[in-house]
Formats: C-alpha cells, structure tokens, sequence
C-alpha cells in the first residue's frame, strides 16, 4: 500500500509539473513577427503629378484674305512649309464689287494700320536685338569672371538663361514681322478690289486671276480646316501652322491646391511621351485665374492652367506633336543625400511623428523629424541614422520594448 501511494504521488507530481511547463511556454512573452527595413541615404524628390498635353504656344491660322472661291488644298498635316515661301492654298477672287466711300476709306485705313503695325513689329525686332546683344555681352564677361573665381554659378546661370530668354524674344519678334507682313498684304489685296478694278484689267481677267496664300511662318501644317475646292467668304480659317520644333510647350491643368505649391522656373520632369527616357522642363506661366472642372467620377474641382517650357534640344523629343499626352511631374522638393524610410513605416505619437527602430531584438519607439514626404518615402531629419534598421509597417499591437522577429518571407 505504502508502494502505491508513493507512485500515485510521483505520477501526479509529474502531470502537474508537464501542465505548468505547458502552461508557461503557453504564456510566455513571444517576439512578435514583423516586416523589417534598413534606412538608407540616397536622392529624393516630391513632385507634383498631372496630366498634360503639349501644344505649340503661337499657331497661325491662315484664312481667305477675300471672298472667292478657294482651290483645292494640296498640303498634308505633318508637311513642312517656309515661311513666304510656300504655297499653301490658291484662290480665284470674285468679281470686284463697287463699294461706297465709306467701304473705300475703311479699306485703305486698314492698309493703313497694316504698316504701322510692320513699322512697330521692326521697332521691336531692333529692341530685341539690342536686348539680345547685351545679354551676350553680360554672359561673356560673366563667363570671364566665374572662370576667374570671381563670379558665382548661379550669376553664370541667371545670364546665360537671360541670354536665352533675349534670343527667344528676338525669334518672337521676328515671327510677328511675318504676322504684319501677312496682315498687311491681306489688306493691299482687299484695297486691290476696289482700288484697282478696271485700272488696267478686265474684271473678268481679275477674277481669273490665281492668288497664291503664302506660309506665315516656317514650320509644319498642324491640321487642314477646308480642303475641298470651294466658294468661301473672306476671313474664312482654311489651315492651321505651328513651328513643333521650336515652339512647342506643354499645357496642364492642375488642382488649385497643387498650383500654389509651385512657381515659375520650378524643375519639371515629363514622362510617359512615347520616348525611352523622360524629358526635362520648367514651370513657365502659372494662370492667376481657376475655373471648374468636372472630373471623371463626377466630382467638380478647381483647375489652373500651368504652361511648361521644354528645356531638352528638339532632338530628344522627336516624334512630339502638338496635342500630344503626356505625364508631368514638378520637383517641389528635392535633395541628393536625403534620410530615406519608406511612409509606411511610421506612426503618430502624441502629437508627433515616430519610428520603431530595432536594437538587439527589441523595438524602441523613437520621435523623428520629417523634412519631406511624398507618400511613399520619408526624409528623415534627427531621430535615426543610416543603416538603422526599422520596423516596416508596425501592428497596433507593437509596444515601445516588445521583442520582434523579422517575418519568415514567403
């Protein structure tokens, strides 16, 4: 009896040390099972992404100069013409009309005011000429100093971008002669009408006579409006010209929101284009007026329209068009050695931003500072170093000193 009693004891000892070792690995504190990172340094950048279109900032619309009948067109979209040089479209003016006083003076006004308008465009051609060389010459001796040392690169960068900037304005100015030559040859002819009839022709020899449309401008035909052989009245659109090349812009039309955030000159990254590499340009005009825009969920917002000025040589951008879609993205914020954790992985903390960084198997909820954050990384100011390692996505659940462990990857 003594034997059994002594068994019965040692077996129930046993069962009762197997359920409190059971009981305790049961309950003891486990390391609890989290995504890990490393914090690097490295390039960083916020930007601002919307969809553009490009578009070429000044196109020329030819139309009928008189009221005749307009002769097939032969160009294509696509087809390069010069400027005054090619023919673009031919008419057959109808006959001459006999017009009152009134039509006669207001006629010769507007050849008039055609060569006045040439008169100020060449002013302003010798201005911007003027500007241009001064420009050339203050980037010279720029240049002169900052390879002397004396001279600072943003001095260097501000003369040479004033000195392209005069020759743009020249090539503006040039252009607009064109416009005024146009203009007022338009004008001659109209005055021609009247002026003319029965001088020294017919009017049946006037009205066979074949007047040829020249090019405005050098550059390509954006789209053909008429091209059938049809009787138009003066004034009528019938092709539009646009030099892609040189004049060629991007058009986005941003959340007010986003706009304020930017100004011009602001870096610009244009993706998605067709190209293998992205192109490079700059905020050039920011539109001071909004307007409603309803999105494609239905929802109104408020757009700007912001104008963005390539700044790669037409090379790299061969093929672009105008109309074309593109993506842009303006830097608001960028920085070549930044303290980069991904936005994931940190947490409020109070009224303050924070991080988990482990030590030793432990992690240790530290307060950080943000320099930027553009929702999928972080720059990272005081509180961490490069090649901490962090907890990437931290449960609820995880406590300033709890045990981690990194999750088995599968």
């Amino acid at each position: 009896m003594a034997a059994k009693k002594y068994t019965r004891r040692i077996i129930s000892l046993v069962v009762a040390v197997g359920l409190a070792g059971a009981l305790t690995y049961a309950f003891w504190p486990r390391a609890a099972l989290v995504d890990m990172g490393t914090v690097i340094e490295g390039p960083m950048q916020v930007t601002i992404d919307e969809e553009g279109r490009t578009q070429v900032h000044d196109p020329y619309t030819v139309s009928t100069p008189v009221t005749g009948r307009l002769l097939r067109v032969e160009v294509d979209p696509g087809d390069e013409v010069t400027a005054q040089e090619t023919v673009v479209a031919r008419m057959l003016p109808t006959t001459s009309t006999v017009l009152d006083a009134r039509s006669r003076e207001q006629a010769r006004a507007t050849v008039t005011a055609a060569e006045a308008a040439l008169r100020v465009a060449e002013a302003a051609v010798n201005k911007a000429r003027a500007d241009r060389d001064l420009a050339a010459a203050n980037l010279a001796r720029t240049q002169k100093l900052f390879d002397s040392g004396i001279s600072s690169q943003a001095a260097l960068d501000n003369d040479a971008r004033a000195a392209r900037a005069a020759e743009a304005a020249l090539d503006t100015a040039r252009a607009a002669i064109s416009m005024r030559v146009a203009e007022l040859n338009n004008a001659q002819a109209a005055a021609r009408n009247f002026d003319g009839a029965g001088s020294d022709t017919s009017e049946n020899s006037a009205a066979d006579e074949v007047h040829p449309l020249l090019a405005p401008i050098s550059g390509r035909i954006l789209q053909v409006l008429q091209r059938s052989e049809t009787t138009l009245p003066a004034g009528t659109p019938i092709l539009e010209i646009g030099d892609i090349r040189n004049d060629l812009e991007v058009l986005s039309e941003m959340l007010s929101t986003d706009a304020v955030q930017i100004a011009p000159g602001d870096t610009v990254i244009i993706d998605q284009w067709g190209g293998d590499t992205p192109l490079n340009g700059v905020v050039a005009r920011i539109e001071p007026r909004g307007f409603t825009k309803v999105s494609a969920l239905g929802v109104e917002e408020q757009r700007v329209r912001v104008t963005i000025r390539f700044t790669d040589p037409p090379e790299a951008r061969a093929g672009l068009g105008h109309g074309f879609r593109v993506e842009v993205r303006v830097v608001t914020w960028s920085s070549d050695k930044a303290l980069i954790v991904p936005a994931g992985a940190l947490f409020r903390q109070g009224g303050n931003w924070a991080i988990f960084v482990v030590e030793d198997g432990v992690a240790r909820a530290r307060p950080v500072e943000i320099e930027a954050n553009n929702g999928l990384q972080a720059a990272i100011t005081d509180g961490i170093a490069d090649g901490d390692t962090i907890v990437l996505y931290p449960p609820a659940g995880l406590e300033d000193g709890q045990k981690v462990a990194q999750r088995a990857a599968y």
